[in-house]
């Protein structure tokens, strides 16, 4: 008797994972495309659907903590060492608190200009009730482009242990996250 469903993910915390994974990729590529745009224009609207997008990673990201402590994870590999489970611990977290951070400190920033955030013009979030001050605006998503990086970095990471563990471990981990495949025990 194997005990594969107690050691892969439910389905739901994996389609909540792989619409994150999806929709940071795409914030980074929105992100570079609205710096390099060829007009004002342009880099406004792809910007547009990168603020729009952000509040929808922020939804997800509560979602999958909220789902998180209704549904704990299931149990890491009994054999892994002691670095490899508090790198596992950590690097979670720190996703965890870029993923609902940054589009939060977005939506500070943009409310600093005195705007809200419109959600691919489905809904929109208010400006916050704080102060206009473009230049402290500024510096915020100077911070939120550098969080943007960390989290690229923190990402590479994931998946260079992702490698790890199918490539040289060969332990199945991967399809922990994964509907198909064998986790191992």
């Amino acid at each position: 008797m194997t005990d594969i469903p107690a050691r892969r993910y439910p389905k739901v915390a994996m389609v909540l994972h792989w619409l994150l994974a999806i929709g940071v990729i795409a914030q980074w590529r929105l992100a570079v495309a609205g710096e390099n745009a060829a007009s004002e224009a342009a880099g406004r609207e792809i910007m547009g659907n990168h603020f729009s997008l952000g509040v929808v990673i922020l939804l997800l990201a509560l979602a999958r903590l909220a789902w998180r402590l209704v549904q704990p994870n299931p149990p890491l590999a009994s054999d892994l060492a002691a670095w490899e489970r508090w790198l596992a611990k950590t690097t979670h977290t720190l996703f965890y608190v870029l993923l609902i951070v940054m589009p939060l400190a977005g939506w500070y920033a943009m409310s600093k200009y005195g705007n809200g955030v419109d959600v691919f013009g489905v809904f929109s979030l208010p400006a916050l009730p704080v102060a206009p001050d473009p230049e402290g605006a500024s510096e915020i998503f100077g911070l939120h482009a550098a969080a943007g990086v960390a989290l690229l970095v923190l990402a590479g990471l994931h998946i260079l242990g992702t490698l790890k563990h199918t490539l040289v471990d060969r332990d199945g981990n991967l399809f922990r996250m994964l509907p198909f495949g064998q986790p191992r025990a």
